[in-house]
């Protein structure tokens, strides 16, 4: 953690929500005229597109069927914590870009699913902001969440995050629901074990709550819609929260226990800027202070 170069992470698997709230804390730094340093936890993994399939090839040849960026043997997460740590010290690190899809790749001149060059950040920022898979990731060697100022966990529950995963994957990424399945399957014991543990870490969580039939999510024909969800936000510290004054400015909120607001699905983005804002700013005023 660091006053004066404060950093940000929210941490949720694909498909769980992350980019909703790296777009309302976006929203946030545009009004309040801060410049963030983005990190992309893809950014991160150890393997491109190509020799990730490769390891995974040879890991199921070994007898591994469970090997997936879910787990710190696809990651390079101690150079991620060296990155939080030097950033926090100085304002510094190396940071390097994962391209998703040809648009992000033509302007490097690369192909798909392979990283640029790391590069020694030079521009002042007033803080970083990470978004992807271990933003809250701790064992015995490794303590990524000690070096974290706020730290958002975002998990729907697991029926919905099934859904989403398979409607993306099938209608953005061409992929097969047998392919998306049996992705989920390799990946629940690193999910279990890796993931479910960093939500015990966060500073707040958000978990979105379909109030439709998800018993099955894999015959849903559709994800169910903000109207249909409502949304779980637990505060590890509900000390300076002002819970009054976000039910009275969130229609249709309730606790349902003393570090925890429920607010309907539509409200989210409401919420978390309602909620966040403050925060930021009281981050930045210990930054002018230090």
């Amino acid at each position: 953690m660091s006053v004066k170069h404060p950093i940000i992470a929210i941490t949720g698997s694909s498909g769980a929500g992350t980019s909703t709230v790296m777009q309302s804390f976006q929203h946030i730094f545009r009004r309040e005229g801060l410049n963030a340093q983005i990190v992309e936890g893809d950014s991160f993994h150890r393997y491109d597109r190509l020799a990730m399939r490769a390891e995974m090839k040879a890991q199921e040849e070994a007898g591994n069927r469970n090997f997936s960026h879910f787990g710190p043997e696809a990651n390079l997460l101690e150079e991620l914590q060296d990155l939080f740590i030097a950033y926090g010290k100085d304002g510094c690190g190396k940071v390097r870009k994962y391209l998703h899809d040809a648009g992000e790749a033509e302007p490097f001149g690369q192909q798909p699913g392979t990283f640029t060059p790391w590069q020694e950040i030079t521009e002042a920022t007033d803080l970083m902001f990470y978004e992807g898979l271990h933003g809250a990731y701790a064992d015995d060697r490794i303590d990524i969440a000690k070096q974290v100022d706020l730290c958002v966990g975002v998990v729907p529950t697991i029926n919905l995050e099934w859904i989403q995963k398979l409607h993306r994957d099938q209608k953005m990424r061409g992929y097969s629901q047998e392919a998306v399945t049996d992705t989920i399957l390799r990946r629940m014991p690193d999910y279990v074990s890796h993931l479910c543990p960093q939500f015990s870490r966060t500073h707040v969580n958000f978990q979105r709550v379909p109030i439709v039939d998800t018993s099955n999510p894999f015959i849903a024909r559709d994800i169910p819609t903000a109207d249909e969800s409502m949304v779980v936000i637990r505060f590890a510290n509900p000390k300076g929260i002002d819970f009054q004054y976000l039910i009275n400015i969130l229609h249709g909120a309730m606790m349902t226990r003393p570090n925890t607001l429920v607010v309907p699905g539509g409200k989210m983005g409401l919420a978390m800027q309602m909620i966040f804002t403050p925060m930021v700013l009281r981050l930045m005023d210990h930054k002018r202070r230090a």
